[in-house]
């Protein structure tokens, strides 16, 4: 089997698109697999042959030889060196790869993203209503000047690895099974470099101090996260860079408190006012002066809703209102007079004036009576 023509092997015509030979090893490999046909050394023979077969033909370089000079193009240290074994691992990734997880098609590459960074920022409410340019320094890996983030020496350039042959990652076969891990000469980039950059000592990144103006718009809220592109730490060796992101947090305020973008504000009021009726004057956020009007008889607890004074909408249009809760305020200290004034309205009171205080003490005196 080991003189078998690839194309017979894999029952394919020799112009058969990549499709078609795909699909054709997917079916034969399924059928020889030697997890399904256990102790039968003609189905492993036939596993193996099938395997280095697709190898070569799915890659048009490695084809085009084999169509020229058929095996003899892979003998004698030539690239086809070694494909039965590659081939071999590709059975998972090609056919269980879809339904496990595995790479499939996925593109090898050289390069490692830089990392995200995480920056938490406090804003006063006041802030958070305006918006603000803030500015934000960080400690960041930023890329190494003197190599320009190549991490090799002036001059020189970095190499493909000899025992990856540039993939960043080495296989090893333990029975019908190979396991794959990240090649311990180049830990993955598929490069070594024979003269490191002194500055970086090979890494193409040094930390670095840098200072940022971010734009924080208005409308913010405790937990918004801001996404800065590419300003997190810079990738190993030329990488591309991370991202930077800002997590907002308020700071308490003296007055307000925050729910979404409804503020809500607790106001004390005099008897007097909650008895007869009257206004206050609440400052907003929006350094307007807006008045709350007061309705006669109004009770502590009691939620008056001004529309539009709330916060802005984060990236969008409109407020959110403002909610005054009422407290009315027992009077603590009372001049003679004005002791002599509420004496008289106690002894004028009907009941009528308070029907909650009233209709409560009559349902005691009724449990007292039973």
């Amino acid at each position: 089997m080991a003189d078998s023509d690839y194309y017979d092997l894999l029952e394919i015509e020799r112009t058969a698109d990549e499709k078609t030979i795909k699909t054709s090893y997917r079916r034969l490999a399924m059928q020889c697999h030697p997890d399904r046909n256990p102790g039968c050394a003609d189905s492993e023979a036939k596993f193996k042959a099938i395997s280095e077969a697709y190898d070569c033909l799915k890659d048009p370089q490695k084809r085009a030889a084999y169509d020229r000079f058929g095996k003899a193009a892979f003998q004698n240290g030539g690239q086809g060196q070694g494909q039965g074994f590659e081939g071999f691992s590709d059975i998972f990734e090609n056919i269980f790869g879809e339904f496990m997880g595995g790479r499939g098609g996925q593109q090898r590459g050289n390069t490692r993203r830089g990392a995200d960074l995480r920056y938490d920022l406090e804003v006063t409410l006041e802030e958070a209503f305006h918006g603000k340019n803030a500015e934000v320094r960080i400690d960041v890996a930023a890329p190494c000047e003197p190599c320009s983030g190549t991490g090799a020496k002036a001059g020189t350039s970095a190499k493909g690895c000899p025992t990856c042959h540039g993939h960043g990652k080495v296989r090893a076969q333990q029975g019908f099974f190979v396991v794959e891990r990240t090649c311990p000469s180049c830990h993955g980039s598929g490069q070594v470099i024979a003269e490191p950059c002194e500055a970086c000592r090979g890494e193409g990144r040094v930390d670095r101090a840098k200072s940022l103006d971010v734009r924080i718009p208005a409308g913010v809220d405790d937990g918004t996260r801001i996404r800065v592109s590419g300003e997190g730490e810079a990738g190993a060796r030329g990488g591309p860079p991370g991202d930077l992101y800002i997590f907002i947090h308020l700071a308490r305020h003296a007055l307000f408190e925050r729910d979404g973008t409804t503020l809500f504000a607790r106001c004390p009021v005099s008897i007097t006012t909650a008895a007869l009726g009257g206004s206050i004057d609440v400052p907003g956020l929006d350094k307007q002066r807006h008045e709350i009007r007061i309705p006669a008889g109004i009770q502590s607890g009691k939620q008056l809703r001004q529309r539009g004074a709330g916060m802005p909408v984060l990236n969008g249009r409109g407020f959110g209102d403002l909610v005054v809760q009422i407290d009315v305020e027992t009077p603590t200290k009372l001049s003679a007079r004005q002791k002599e004034l509420l004496e008289e309205f106690r002894s004028l009171e009907t009941g009528e004036e308070s029907p909650q205080s009233s209709g409560f003490f009559a349902r005691l005196k009724g449990m007292w009576t039973d």
